[in-house]
């Protein structure tokens, strides 16, 4: 019986580090304020713009294993536009969006295999990849030499860097009012070189990515929030019959 108590709380201690590790996780990244993403779920030629971006700078280390390219179609891309624009890994549209890539080497070149992007959005939400790709930095104490505000160490580097640009980030130094502590506060970013993109162009086609990554997530989503609408509104009629079949058997008896 001690056997199993000792069992037991070695597994509840283990529990509670855990979650005090992920809150710990969480509580970091919410430090930097996340900005709206645009909500382009509708707009077809933003989900198009977002699946151009995702394969030419997403699909070299992130796979989409969930996701075949014949998918796209939905988005109203031709099937002959896929194979000339869009086949980069596979030679066949019905196949998933695997990458070339082992994650044995992955692990190697940046310190961890690169995430699965199929269902992203959902795990993080798209405010978060919003700002978490308009908040690359450079910084050379990083093996990649680069960092971000919401992701801090992160192993990526800034993919997007040559749309983007290159910057800096501020930081000044300042007290932590309740603790007393001296700490760096980040005060904003400095462009050192410009993109090909001007920053309002580029947030357009962070939100463009954005959005295809959301779809990509639940394809279906908006297929089910239609029929969501239909559903409840045949169950409220279904109710209202309901009660009034059930008025009408008890009206003799009262």
């Amino acid at each position: 019986m001690k056997t199993w108590l000792s069992k037991l709380a070695l597994i509840g201690a283990a529990a509670l580090t855990l979650t005090m590790g992920v809150a710990s996780a969480v509580r970091a990244d919410e430090n930097f304020p996340l900005d709206r993403a645009p909500d382009n779920t509708q707009n077809l030629a933003s989900l198009q713009h977002g699946a151009q971006l995702f394969v030419n700078y997403c699909l070299n280390c992130h796979s989409a294993n969930l996701v075949r390219y014949s998918s796209l179609t939905q988005l109203g891309i031709s099937q002959k536009d896929i194979e000339q624009n869009l086949l980069f890994t596979t030679d066949k549209v019905g196949n998933t969006m695997t990458i070339a890539m082992h994650p044995d080497d992955a692990k190697a070149w940046f310190g961890a295999a690169p995430p699965d992007l199929s269902v992203e959005a959902r795990a993080r939400s798209r405010d978060w990849l919003y700002t978490y790709l308009r908040s690359f930095y450079r910084d050379d104490t990083r093996p990649t030499g680069w960092n971000n505000m919401v992701f801090e160490n992160v192993s990526m580097p800034n993919v997007l860097w040559q749309l983007q640009g290159q910057r800096t980030a501020k930081f000044e130094d300042a007290t932590d009012p309740e603790t007393g502590e001296k700490m760096h506060r980040f005060v904003g970013f400095q462009q050192v070189k410009p993109g090909t993109m001007a920053s309002v162009d580029y947030d357009s086609a962070v939100a463009d990515l954005v959005a295809y990554l959301n779809w990509m997530s639940e394809p279906t989503q908006q297929t089910r929030k239609q029929l969501g609408v239909w559903v409840l509104l045949f169950l409220g009629v279904l109710t209202f019959l309901a009660w009034r079949l059930n008025a009408a058997y008890w009206k003799d008896v009262k």
